[in-house]
């Protein structure tokens, strides 16, 4: 095994391109809800970046790519960076730093961590959310990335495929969304409808551009070279955003308005879409897998507001769903000359058989273990903050800071 330069750089690259996607998500987080929580809600994307990247270097990377365990979880022989060095893995990316391939596969758990936080904005007590990351990310993140793209995981072996996380990113936290905010219940007014718009179109905007750059570095970078692969999968991912934006803003004019809002939503469920399939499908199916998505996401939040549920940013209806569609696309579109993998229209039909099981399997675990955690976290150090706090905004009540002079 030897270094490739240029695929050194280019996974270097990616891997910080990744990272910018938190900050991006902060923004557009921020800018869909009141004013009076986007301290709060900047602080619960941010802070990921610390805690998620402390517990990968200490055995996060090591449970999720260490020496298989029955395929369920990694062994800790790289806890700590024990044998994670200058030198390429004698398993992953062998023409690349061992060090490289560990911080480009942190930066997805930590995006991971940060999705989440959607689900429970405006409410939930930041300490509470900390101790949540801490678990969630040991029982329920690593495990699946094992099962996924671990060297034995049991998924990898059944021939499940997720190039960039659908499965391991999306699913798993769009899924844990869902349970947390369900445990939660709904904002302060939110059953008696009280206006609760997006307070920064603009920002909302902003951050949905950085994430559609950041996501160039999630997807092509996950060819981890940057030959030909790393391309196709680079336009597949702006292709099916920009397929996406499309339709999600012809769905919003026929509903009522086209609105930068669902312009911007309906980018961020293409490129969701793609990740699973990027490096598999061929840059054209990417139109009607991104067409398809905002279909399914547009319909799944209808759903989810009749059903009067308050998962705040729809984290469960575009990365979730979102996921779950682009899992089964990958099974459908996969095309023999891009990626290796076959699938359904290409004359291998259990392909999609096989994303079925680890779409449900992903889904299942990762709403049940996140109920788990969140039940027991309610019932003893309490996830939600005090009435007065919420009707302050948490922003004062949480952090002492205002995001705009003036009132809140």
């Amino acid at each position: 095994m030897s270094i490739n330069a240029a695929d050194t750089a280019w996974l270097l690259v990616s891997s910080a391109l990744v990272m910018l996607m938190t900050p991006g998500l902060a923004l557009f987080y921020a800018g869909m809800i009141r004013r009076k929580n986007v301290i709060s809600t900047t602080m619960m994307s941010f802070a990921m970046l610390g805690v998620a990247s402390v517990l990968w270097l200490l055995y996060g990377y090591s449970l999720s790519f260490g020496s298989d365990i029955g395929g369920i979880f990694g062994g800790l022989d790289f806890a700590l960076l024990r044998g994670v060095g200058q030198t390429p893995s004698d398993t992953y990316a062998s023409t690349v730093p061992h060090l490289a391939f560990f911080a480009f596969q942190g930066m997805f758990a930590i995006i991971t961590l940060a999705l989440i936080t959607g689900a429970v904005v405006e409410r939930m007590r930041f300490a509470a959310l900390m101790v949540f990351s801490v678990i969630w990310l040991t029982v329920v993140y690593c495990p699946v990335a094992h099962w996924v793209w671990g060297a034995g995981g049991w998924l990898l072996n059944l021939g499940a495929l997720d190039f960039a996380g659908g499965t391991v990113v999306h699913i798993c936290a769009g899924f844990s969304a869902l349970a947390l905010a369900m445990i939660l219940g709904p904002r302060k007014g939110y059953a008696e409808g009280r206006p609760m718009e997006a307070h920064n179109i603009p920002m909302v905007v902003l951050g949905a551009g950085l994430l559609w750059f950041g996501w160039f570095g999630f997807n092509a970078g996950s060819a981890l070279t940057s030959g030909g692969l790393a391309s196709s999968a680079f336009v597949a991912t702006n292709t099916s955003a920009a397929a996406a934006a499309v339709t999600w803003m012809l769905l919003s004019w026929w509903d009522r308005k086209p609105s930068a809002l669902g312009v911007a939503t309906g980018a961020v469920a293409g490129l969701v879409a793609i990740t699973p399939a990027a490096g598999f499908v061929s840059p054209v199916a990417a139109i009607p897998i991104g067409m398809v998505v905002s279909v399914v996401c547009y319909f799944c939040i209808r759903l989810r507001v009749r059903m009067k549920i308050d998962e705040s940013l729809d984290v469960w209806a575009v990365h979730g769903m979102g996921g779950v569609w682009g899992a089964f696309a990958t099974g459908i579109f996969a095309d023999p000359s891009v990626g290796g993998a076959t699938g359904l229209i290409f004359g291998n039909a259990s392909q999609v058989g096989l994303q079925a099981v680890g779409i449900v399997v992903v889904a299942v675990f990762a709403f049940g273990m996140t109920y788990l955690i969140g039940r027991l976290l309610s019932a003893t150090i309490g996830l939600r903050v005090q009435p007065r706090e919420e009707t302050l905004g948490l922003d004062l009540a949480q952090h002492a800071e205002r995001a705009y002079g003036g009132s809140v």
